[in-house]
């Protein structure tokens, strides 16, 4: 049994551990707020940029002038996985399940017999997907702070993958992200960035209009902001994921903690009577003998 000294200094060390823990957690609280506010203020302008694309892609036939990023290479073998995360640790299960989910789609397109590249956006998804695939990435990225990222940021990573893709490194590219649905729910994403997926006539959900100019040259402009507002809505929508993540762990951490300085309370009192008793025989023992 530990002695009463070594209950003490351990229950002092879970006690200053719940601190932190406690505040870590206010402060994510107060982050997740503003991070929330940005990732919703800029759905609308993602989502509606996206279905202007998809509406005005569904109406071009494909040929020789038609933009790299809508036509593609015409091959579907090399495939660039961009999984965005963050830097930082400790926020529970949010970088995990964004890897998992990217572990999971490689493992599937490399048993099709499909060529898999990484482009990781963040340090935590770099050190998760190295242990497997360290001879596949080809590029990463540690943007800091999420929630301090900018549009242009987001359209300095989006040149660079314009880039690579005219220069035929890759044929499709995949976006792995986390949407924020709620402090407690976050879900990990998988969205087709490049070339634009081409929606059947069904799903176009925008009244076919005439354009001025045609559609090409509309598109020509479109699809490179595209690329990069797509990335920027998963920056934001990943600094809401982190910060609510990060607050649930804490949570948990701080009522982990409370438990095992309960646990370890009871176990002090504990050994502190039976060592009050002991005394309390052996004085009455040496009285007796008297």
């Amino acid at each position: 049994m530990a002695s009463l000294k070594a209950l003490k200094i351990r229950i002092g060390s879970v006690k200053s551990t719940q601190k932190i823990t406690k505040a870590m957690k206010m402060v994510a609280a107060a982050k997740l707020r503003r991070a929330q506010e940005a990732a919703e203020a800029g759905r609308p302008y993602a989502q509606r940029i996206e279905a202007v694309v998809s509406s005005l892609a569904s109406q071009v036939t494909i040929g020789p002038s038609t933009p790299k990023l809508l036509a593609g290479t015409g091959k579907d073998q090399v495939h660039l996985f961009i999984v965005a995360t963050s830097d930082k640790g400790l926020a529970g299960a949010f970088n995990t399940n964004i890897a998992r989910l990217a572990r999971r789609r490689a493992a599937e397109m490399i048993a099709e017999g499909k060529t898999v590249k990484f482009y990781t956006i963040g340090k935590k998804g770099r050190a998760v997907l190295n242990r497997q695939y360290r001879d596949l990435m080809i590029h990463s990225i540690e943007p800091g702070g999420l929630d301090k990222l900018t549009f242009a940021d987001a359209r300095g990573y989006a040149d660079d993958l314009i880039a690579r893709f005219e220069a035929g490194e890759f044929d499709v590219a995949h976006l792995f992200y986390s949407h924020f649905k709620s402090v407690l729910t976050q879900e990990p994403t998988e969205q087709q960035l490049i070339p634009v997926a081409i929606p059947a006539a069904s799903e176009v959900t925008l009244t076919p209009a005439e354009y001025e100019p045609d559609e090409e040259e509309i598109l020509a402009e479109l699809l490179p902001r595209n690329v990069a507002v797509q990335l920027f809505r998963a920056m934001r929508e990943n600094a809401a994921s982190e910060q609510g993540s990060k607050m649930t762990a804490m949570d948990n951490a701080t009522r982990n903690a409370g438990d095992l300085i309960n646990r370890l309370t009871i176990q002090y009192n504990r050994s502190r009577q039976a060592a009050i008793t002991t005394e309390l025989v052996e004085i009455i023992s040496g009285a007796e003998a008297l």
